[in-house]
């Protein structure tokens, strides 16, 4: 069964539309039989994403340190709730568990666990594919930084170019199956 690590936000964020295209992207993911792998939190886009998932009776696993399971209100309805040391532990065994990763926006926990999947794919560490789901422009300012990157010199335009970006998430779905088979 494909799976897909979802790293985003253990809060609502700003705008309404974050936690709408969390349940969407969640939904999808479970229509379509796939599994999700996310942080373990019920409470954000974490709380939405996967709520989203298991009211479809999709297949849920959360990852969480212990640590975490207090102050992010650890899920209890999960398929599967993997308990770990920290948070290295915790992005080793969602990296392990996934055939694709996506960022839903979010904050600091979230850019840095889209950046190490990023970082240890140009490193050819893993080959999944890798994508972001662009709700309402969120990451267009990062995106911004990163091509600023590229244009310095400092970040490959290939690898740059591999990073999915898509506003929905059945075209973002797709793009992630498709990329995977090459």
């Amino acid at each position: 069964m494909f799976s897909i690590a979802v790293f985003c936000a253990s809060r609502p964020g700003a705008r309404e539309a974050y936690m709408l295209a969390a349940d969407g992207f969640g939904r999808e993911i479970a229509a379509r039989e796939m599994t999700l792998v996310y942080g373990g939190g019920n409470i954000g886009l974490m709380g939405a994403v996967a709520d989203g998932a298991l009211d479809l009776g999709g297949q849920v696993i959360g990852v969480i340190p212990d640590f975490l399971r207090d102050r992010e209100v650890c899920h209890t309805g999960l398929t599967e709730l993997v308990v770990v040391d920290d948070l290295f532990e915790r992005k080793a065994i969602m990296i392990e568990r996934s055939d694709a990763f996506v960022a839903l926006p979010g904050g600091i926990g979230t850019y840095d666990e889209i950046l190490e999947v990023i970082a240890w794919r140009q490193l050819r560490q893993l080959r999944q594919p890798i994508g972001l789901l662009n709700v309402g422009g969120y990451f267009d300012p990062w995106l911004a930084s990163l091509q600023h990157a590229v244009d310095e010199g400092f970040v490959s335009e290939g690898e740059l170019a591999q990073l999915i970006v898509m506003r929905d998430p059945a075209e973002l779905i797709d793009c992630l199956l498709e990329a995977s088979q090459t």
